[in-house]
């Protein structure tokens, strides 16, 4: 009883600081929506990233405010930032066109549009319909199986190979696309290290607003995908989408 206490403390002792926050948060961003109605977007843009880095998730209206912000401020990493991030949760064609665009028109890098793109574009939006199709004879092959097992019918060898793969594909089709995160480079000069160690070689180094492939994490470094070969980068070099 005394161990349950002691664990459940220092939640307990946290319910008023969050409880504190969240109107401190709302009044916030009722300030930041005022500021940018009335034109004061600089100082908005301050407050609604001030709430970001609260830790409150930013809503649709807000990514886009953030979006117009950055673009007339001209910077360029964050504008594709928030453009990646809402397209993240709204696949586009339009919004993949004009990342492109303004990629191109500032020589940065990994905004290409290509199959893996317009893939991506595809499963994002149909992905969901996509994955029940599959699953639909499937789960009617199984099912067949499962009845024959009941029946105490011999099942072919064939036949179990033939549904263990086909949702093992459909497993593996389901996840991947998830399990593959972007980032975008926040920083003037960003060492890709061949490596995750401070002593190792850098292998090149890239400008603010390029965007790689995140194939996973290894201490403070990132390990991403840079013209087909693997390098590290240090985490807090990269906002990740």
């Amino acid at each position: 009883m005394r161990i349950l206490l002691r664990n459940i403390l220092p939640f307990l002792c946290l319910l008023p600081v969050v409880a504190l926050a969240q109107p401190a948060l709302t009044d916030s961003l009722r300030r930041a929506d005022s500021l940018f109605a009335a034109g004061e977007k600089i100082q908005a843009s301050r407050l609604y990233e001030g709430v970001l880095a609260a830790g409150h998730t930013a809503t649709d209206p807000m990514l886009l405010k953030l979006a117009s912000i950055s673009e007339q401020q001209h910077d360029v990493p964050r504008l594709l930032y928030y453009l990646e991030v809402y397209f993240d949760r709204h696949p586009d064609d339009a919004i993949l066109l004009r990342m492109n665009e303004i990629a191109r028109a500032n020589n940065l890098i990994g905004y290409e549009i290509d199959d893996l793109n317009y893939f991506y574009l595809f499963y994002r939006k149909y992905g969901i319909y996509l994955q029940l199709f599959l699953l639909i004879p499937a789960l009617y092959v199984f099912g067949i199986l499962v009845l024959k097992v009941v029946r105490k019918e011999p099942i072919p060898g064939r036949q179990k190979w033939v549904v263990f793969i086909y949702l093992l594909l459909l497993l593996i089709f389901t996840n991947l696309p998830e399990g593959v995160q972007s980032g975008i480079t926040n920083q003037d000069r960003v060492l890709l290290r061949t490596d995750p160690s401070a002593a190792a070689p850098v292998a090149e180094v890239v400008g603010r607003g390029n965007k790689v492939s995140i194939l996973g994490t290894k201490d403070i470094y990132l390990r991403v995908l840079w013209h087909n070969e693997l390098y590290f980068i240090r985490r807090d070099n990269v906002w990740i989408i």
